[in-house]
């Protein structure tokens, strides 16, 4: 199946397209015709398959989806497998691919997420929080990979395994898995898709530069295509709450350090988050606790004026001069010492009192971000016992933004792309080729990303507009999706199948103006336990192609998105 019913269905017209680009046609269905025999019958140059069997319908579970699993192929296997010069240990690019006993005719290319490092099941989802459905349900035949590496994020030691987490594993799995796909069902796939959230986004955003020529649609949430700034704003962060912390920590490696999480608590968080609805809810006509004018509620709220200052104890209902300063500091974004940007601003939208936006800004920020800057996002890398001799916290604390911040664009005689040039599309605006081959990118944001800026993505759609004269919209749409946390969560409609959007715009000529979304209240697959309780178990909303923004119609059940339209 290919639609999941009219509560997640395409909200489409075929206006805003150009109709001087060329129109792809719809994929035919096909039939496995091999599967255990795979291994031998189905080559590609320095390519092992380990096994290929078959597997039976209903016995693939995936968590939110009750559909049944399709019968299936699962082949696991490994591509360039070698030794590295640099630190002397194996790599290769581990993937698996599940191929429906029923196809669709359709290929989708799984990009996951943070540094990769394992091969998670190939099911393809089709993005938001907890979908009903997946790529694999669907028909698709899907891929995932490890991107070349496992393990801890000392393998950025190894110079080609950088590169294959940047860019270069998806280059070579692409034609492998196009040939064992031919192999199996008879023939190549009529289309291909690319899709992931986060680091995946980045894949899919890098995807669309790189390799457009391999995809037909493309599809990017929350990408992270400015990663490796982003990780150092990370670590600018700690070191801005560390200033403002109340306490220390008691025990371990980081005793008598500052206890971050003692800067904004989580009443602290939702109090801000209130009072963000407070100011900018009605801006868009519609007194609902939801932002959707995203935009405008940055010039309409003051986080100095509009929320109350304490003047005596911090118990939830007020905020300090200091932490007004320093959270007005981190949603400006991060800066060296020279007040020069080094990433981005982040938007004021009420999902700061998601639990997914402390969990990036004082767990994250000291257990992962550390090791991924330290060895993968910086030139030359650490070594690991300096960097096992500290732990995330200090290393936070210690990250100079004026002089390790430069590392990130640094080459040298062993490295010799930088981290900025591996981990970023070579030139993010100019998406021509995606664009005249009449391919398609849909790209989708959480207002409330608290590790990659949604106001990043805006600022790169208006370029992308730019370089387009005005008609980026006729091959790439934009989503913000109001109140949402990273990839999911936070008080947001985030329950919605931007994959159906895209295979329906790249072979139905049916353009995405607005995509429909839904809350997980009680009864959801997978409830939502962050969403305020005035609103209805079953909200839905649309979620607009940007600029446009969700505006009440002016009557009708606030809790239903007919009663909303795009403008």
């Amino acid at each position: 199946m290919l639609l999941l019913g009219t509560a997640l269905a395409l909200a489409a017209c075929a206006s805003n397209d150009d109709p001087d680009l060329p129109t792809l046609s719809a994929a035919t269905p096909g039939t496995l015709q091999s599967c255990t025999d795979l291994a031998t019958k189905a080559t590609s140059a320095n390519t092992t398959i380990a096994s290929s069997t078959l597997v039976a319908a209903g016995a693939l579970t995936v968590t939110g989806v009750t559909t049944p699993m399709p019968e299936h192929c699962l082949v696991k296997g490994e591509m360039n497998r070698r030794t590295s010069a640099v630190d002397g240990k194996s790599y290769a690019i581990g993937f698996e691919m599940r191929l429906p006993t029923a196809w669709n005719g359709r290929y989708f290319y799984q990009a996951n997420g943070g540094i990769d490092g394992s091969v998670v099941t190939a099911t393809g989802p089709t993005s938001g929080g907890a979908p009903v459905s997946n790529a694999l349900q669907m028909g698709f035949a899907v891929l995932s990979s490890d991107a070349g590496h496992s393990g801890p994020p000392w393998w950025g030691l190894d110079p080609q395994a950088r590169l294959d987490y940047g860019y270069q594993a998806v280059g070579s799995l692409t034609p492998m898995a196009k040939n064992l796909i031919k192999v199996a069902y008879g023939k190549a796939p009529d289309r291909s898709y690319f899709g992931g959230c986060s680091n995946g986004g980045r894949h899919a955003m890098i995807a669309a530069a790189r390799y457009s020529d391999q995809y037909d649609g493309i599809l990017a949430g929350a990408p992270g295509f400015h990663l490796p700034k982003a990780a150092t704003a990370q670590l600018w962060k700690v070191q801005q709450y560390a200033s403002i912390a109340s306490g220390t920590v008691t025990t371990g490696a980081d005793a008598g350090q500052p206890d971050i999480t003692t800067a904004v608590t989580p009443a602290e968080f939702k109090l801000l988050g209130e009072r963000i609805v407070a100011k900018c809810d009605a801006l868009d006509g519609a007194t609902d606790g939801i932002v959707t004018d995203i935009k405008a509620c940055q010039g309409a709220f003051n986080i100095k004026t509009d929320v109350a200052t304490c003047s005596g104890a911090r118990d939830g209902t007020c905020l300090t001069d200091a932490q007004k300063t320093v959270l007005g500091n981190i949603f400006a974004g991060a800066k060296n010492s020279k007040g020069e940007s080094t990433y981005s601003n982040f938007y004021y939208d009420p999902g700061v009192a998601g639990s997914n936006y402390a969990a990036w800004h004082y767990g994250n920020s000291t257990a992962l971000d550390p090791g991924a800057v330290a060895f993968i996002f910086t030139t030359p890398p650490s070594t690991q016992a300096a960097f096992l001799a500290t732990t995330g916290l200090k290393y936070g604390l210690a990250f100079n933004m004026d002089t390790d911040y430069p590392k990130i664009f640094a080459t040298d005689a062993v490295y010799k792309e930088s981290p900025w040039s591996y981990m970023t599309p070579p030139n993010e605006t100019d998406l021509s080729a995606l664009k005249n081959r009449g391919a398609k990118l849909l790209v989708y944001h959480g207002g409330a990303d608290p590790i990659f800026s949604a106001a990043d993505t805006t600022r790169w759609y208006d370029a992308l507009q730019t370089a387009n004269q005005g008609s980026a919209a006729a091959f790439a749409r934009y989503f913000m999706v109001p109140g949402m946390n990273h990839c999911s969560g936070g008080p947001a409609t985030d329950q919605f199948d931007m994959l159906t959007n895209l295979v329906n715009w790249v072979e139905k000529a049916q353009v995405p103006d607005q995509v429909i979304a839904k809350v997980r209240g009680t009864g959801a697959n997978v409830v939502n336990t962050e969403l305020p309780s005035s609103w209805s178990a079953t909200r839905s909303r649309p979620l607009c192609a940007y600029p446009t923004v969700a505006r009440y119609k002016g009557s009708g059940d606030l809790e239903n998105a007919a009663n909303f339209s795009c403008q």
